[in-house]
């Protein structure tokens, strides 16, 4: 009896031993299939989060044994990923886009003045009108339109409406004479079309900020209250952080106190302008580091877009053969930027389009970088490649910075633009992908959808929602389910020097992840974009979800 007695004191001993040795979490999830995404790929089933940082994960035995918490949560077999890190985004922009004329999915150019309309109802008398995601691409007429509907229904507001890559818009009468626009302005890396002696409204890249300068400037209350929302519909798909690609010091500013005050919790990369002014600005202030915002790099743009045809090609378009698009500024400038860049040690990031585009600018990078390298300079889009250039991406360790959805939305009319040879160095994310063994993905919202589930489905499938094409959209450059979600998770914390901090699931980590009601690593394609976001976590804090 005494035996038995000292058995159980001992018991009950290492039983209460074991509860005053365990630690203290924030919180724990458990029984979950947590992908960690880390260099092997691994699976967990929990984790422990403190200070808003992982400080174990495992086993669920293991977790659940070494630690204790008043937040703990039973995943219920549920997948949980790192949270997605969108690689090229407009977030201030998409805020901004929240407060206009939504004309994204307009089957018609009646069906964008319709929009328009009654839009106006909501706005002030002669206040602008603003909107953005008309594309004449997706209507039964193809060509762009011109404004003469827009000066009826319009005579006396100022109207101005851009294309859904932001490369081209069209103002009305009333806002063109407010820029003191005329026929016959010639401008470098822009267009401002002419019929019959006439100004027909349409406006390609550099030409829109003729007008759009005279828009006066949103209240800083307005833009606070745009960020908010859009960081709501950020957390509520999955996106714990994000690239802004391009933007003046101001904005940088207004986020940084945004993010200091605990209003704005979304991680931001932040991609300063190529504006003389952000240049003062940055190399004064230097590199800006914390937790929630990284400012370290520049935004270049060498091209336009293709579906408006500002994209500089090498050879005509095949659809318009007498036209070749055109750089946005001589090379000149690229090559300079370029030089004070490298100097100064910070991160060059370019928008390149089109194969011309691309080559002026892959060019430029190799002559500064000179060999392979850490410094980690983009291509933004990397869309057209010439197939003698590929090789300027691992030769000079050029990192692609590309857009699935680009290749889904664009597919149905690619093929003309650039004709059956030119268009298989087109969307080449696996070719590229080859050149460093990484490659960041994002969506480049507004211009395309928010959502990384469809990222996701285009990068894998290459199709569209309704199965188009079958069997995927030259599937040779299809990325495989595990390199997709990389390339919105740790490639994309690499791109912009953050691999350390965020991007996988490992200890020492950002507890940043989501979970998920489907395991789109197995599911049938099909279900991806069925798929849910029932949570996410930021600093393991819930900022989306029930």
């Amino acid at each position: 009896m005494v035996t038995k007695l000292f058995s159980v004191h001992n018991k009950l001993l290492l039983h209460f031993s074991s509860c005053n040795t365990s630690q203290k979490a924030d919180l724990i999830i458990h029984h979950a299939k947590i992908y960690t995404v880390d260099d092997n790929f691994s699976m967990a089933e929990a984790m422990a989060v403190k200070d808003g940082k992982i400080i174990a994960i495992g086993k669920n035995e293991e977790i659940l044994k070494q630690y204790q918490s008043d937040s703990i949560t039973d995943a219920g077999g549920k997948t949980v990923f790192p949270g997605f890190n969108d690689a090229h985004a407009h977030f201030m922009g998409y805020g901004s886009s929240l407060q206009r004329v939504n004309l994204v999915e307009t089957e018609s150019w009646e069906a964008v003045l319709n929009r328009c309309v009654e839009f106006a109802k909501t706005l002030p008398d002669g206040a602008w009108l603003t909107g953005r995601g008309w594309d004449q691409n997706d209507w039964a007429a193809k060509d762009f339109p011109s404004n003469s509907r827009l000066n009826e229904l319009f005579p006396d507001r100022p109207v101005l409406i851009s294309r859904i890559d932001g490369h081209a818009a069209m103002a009305n009468q009333k806002a063109l004479e407010l820029a003191g626009l005329k026929a016959g302005v010639k401008l470098t890396g822009g267009d401002v079309e002419v019929k019959d002696g006439k100004l027909t409204g349409l406006l390609v890249d550099n030409a829109v900020d003729l007008v759009s300068v005279k828009i006066p400037d949103a209240k800083t209350e307005q833009v606070k209250a745009s960020l908010l929302l859009a960081q709501t519909n950020c957390f509520a798909v999955g996106l714990t952080s994000l690239h802004d690609c391009g933007l003046d010091f101001e904005g940088v500013e207004l986020i940084e106190a945004m993010q200091r005050s605990g209003e704005l919790k979304m991680r931001i990369n932040v991609m300063l302008s190529d504006v003389q002014k952000n240049y003062d600005y940055a190399f004064k202030r230097g590199k800006i580091k914390t937790d929630y915002l990284n400012v370290s790099s520049f935004k270049v743009y060498a091209d336009g877009a293709l579906g408006s045809r500002g994209a500089s090609l090498l050879q005509p378009y095949s659809d318009k053969p007498d036209w070749s698009g055109f750089l946005l500024s001589k090379p000149e400038h690229f090559d300079s930027v370029a030089g004070m860049i490298y100097q100064k040690g910070w991160q060059m990031c370019t928008h390149a389009i089109g194969d011309s585009g691309n080559r002026t600018i892959l060019t430029i990078y190799a002559k500064y970088l000179k060999e392979t390298n850490d410094l980690r300079w983009r291509v933004e889009h990397a869309q057209v490649i010439n197939e003698k250039d590929f090789h300027f991406f691992g030769d000079y360790s050029i990192i692609p910075s590309v857009q699935p959805t680009h290749a889904t939305s664009d597919m149905y009319w690619a093929g003309d633009r650039l004709g059956p040879v030119r268009v298989k160095g087109a969307y080449a994310y696996q070719q590229l992908l080859k050149e460093n063994n990484w490659i960041p993905l994002g969506t480049d919202f507004p211009v395309e959808d928010i959502s990384p589930l469809k990222t996701f489905f285009a990068a894998a499938v290459r199709q569209d929602a309704k199965g188009f094409p079958a069997g995927g959209y030259q599937m040779e450059n299809a990325l495989t389910r595990e390199q997709t979600l990389r390339g919105m998770t740790i490639w994309a914390a690499k791109a912009s020097f953050e691999e350390t901090q965020k991007g996988s699931l490992e200890k020492g980590k950002f507890a940043d992840f989501i979970m998920l009601d489907t395991d789109l690593m197995n599911c049938p394609a099909a279900d991806i974009l069925k798929a849910k976001v029932l949570a996410t976590y930021s600093g393991g804090k819930k900022v989306f979800g029930n």
